[in-house]
């Protein structure tokens, strides 16, 4: 079994698959999502046949941080993502299993299996595959939980041709990392013959961009038309007494609105002699809606996660029939993500019974996603009762 010090190294936690993220490049706010797209899949490499999971890793990072309704939706589906427990044969088995999954380190800063797999679930939403691994002290005993970050990792086919290698290193020096057992990989939504899944944003970067030039538009029209901008415009007489001192009657005039004008010096008058015009710059060009535009690109981004649109707070036209079919979608969607992470779960809670000597078997039971479920399960039962009956 590998030591504390080779899991951890030198400078600070890490499991064997935990790699530093490279230093975000690029001088744009959002440089991923400004640029044109790179042509190709740079997930896969034709020449060693190998894939990278972190390919796109910046992309949908910055992806999240550029469009907050983004960002909310992902978190909302951990969050709607529920609780669960585990159940095993032995009961002091189990509750051995239960006191340790409680109380485990998760990457030095929280505790407990369900904060592993939030962590855990979120990155699979994200970037379409997400790495977690099971740390152990010297003695070989569960000793923390670490959700691995994609960067470094490069996955490749096994030589039996059905299992995954996950490695690190060069590509030319490649090293398949030690004690496979006690890594987790899932992916989401994978595409026949890779080992890379699809994250629920893919499809979403060009939309989010388009929505990031109306915005930052919309922003630059109020900065420009929102801050009210005067044009002062002044017409000498037809005298030669007013035409040889217009350039000096010229100065006056912008010294004394200048003044009237001044940050903090109150609501003043402006008082000029001659033929002297003052116009709004840009009054006449009205701001562009953008209420219509904004909400088809949103309604894109929200049918991608999956979520009613009630749920981030957009106060959209439904009726209560519909909402209710919504609600329905969200428990299939709720569930089939439960159905991924069902197996990481059990992986975890088998290798620990495994290092205990046990042999008991186990199953995760999930709560329920919302009381309207009880509800619905309830009247069903009494009408299934009614008619047995």
């Amino acid at each position: 079994m590998p030591n504390q010090k080779e899991r951890f190294g030198k400078r600070r936690p890490q499991g064997r698959l935990a790699m530093a993220a490279g230093e975000r490049r690029g001088t744009a706010a959002f440089p991923a999502l400004t640029a044109n797209l790179p042509r190709g899949n740079p997930v896969y490499s034709a020449a060693n046949g190998c894939q990278y999971p972190a390919a796109q890793a910046q992309l949908y990072a910055e992806l999240r941080e550029a469009v907050p309704i983004i960002d909310a939706a992902v978190m909302r589906l951990v969050r709607l993502l529920g609780g669960f427990r585990l159940q095993c044969e032995d009961p002091a088995a189990q509750e051995r299993l239960r006191e340790t999954l409680e109380m485990i380190p998760v990457g030095g800063t929280r505790f407990g299996v369900a904060n592993f797999i939030s962590s855990y679930f979120e990155q699979l939403l994200t970037y379409g595959c997400a790495l977690g691994e099971l740390i152990l002290r010297e003695d070989g005993q569960p000793a923390a939980l670490w959700n691995a970050p994609l960067e470094g990792i490069t996955l490749r086919r096994a030589k039996n041709g059905l299992d995954v290698e996950i490695c690190t290193g060069e590509s030319d020096r490649l090293k398949p990392a030690p004690w496979p057992e006690l890594i987790c990989y899932s992916v989401l939504n994978p595409s026949p013959g890779e080992l890379t899944g699809h994250s629920i944003l893919q499809g979403l970067p060009f939309v989010s961009h388009v929505l990031l030039q109306i915005l930052n538009t919309l922003g630059q029209n109020w900065e420009r038309m929102g801050n009210v901008r005067f044009a002062v415009t002044y017409h000498p007489g037809s005298g030669s007494e007013e035409q040889a001192h217009a350039g000096e009657r010229t100065q006056l005039l912008a010294k004394e609105w200048e003044n009237a004008m001044r940050e903090g010096a109150g609501v003043r008058d402006f008082i000029a002699a001659g033929d002297v015009r003052i116009q709004t710059i840009g009054a006449d060009a009205p701001l562009p809606n953008s209420e219509i535009p904004v909400r088809q690109l949103l309604e894109q981004i929200v049918a991608k996660t999956g979520l009613p649109p009630f749920l981030l707070g957009l106060t959209w036209s439904s009726t209560e029939r519909m909402s209710s079919v919504q609600a329905d979608l969200l428990t299939s969607e709720i569930e089939s993500y439960r159905r991924v992470l069902t197996p990481v779960i059990l992986r975890v809670a088998r290798m620990m019974l495994r290092l205990w000597g046990e042999d008991a078997r186990c199953a995760v039971e999930w709560d329920d996603i919302t009381l309207a479920d009880e509800v619905e399960l309830a009247r069903a039962a009494l009408l299934r009762s009614q008619a047995a009956r």
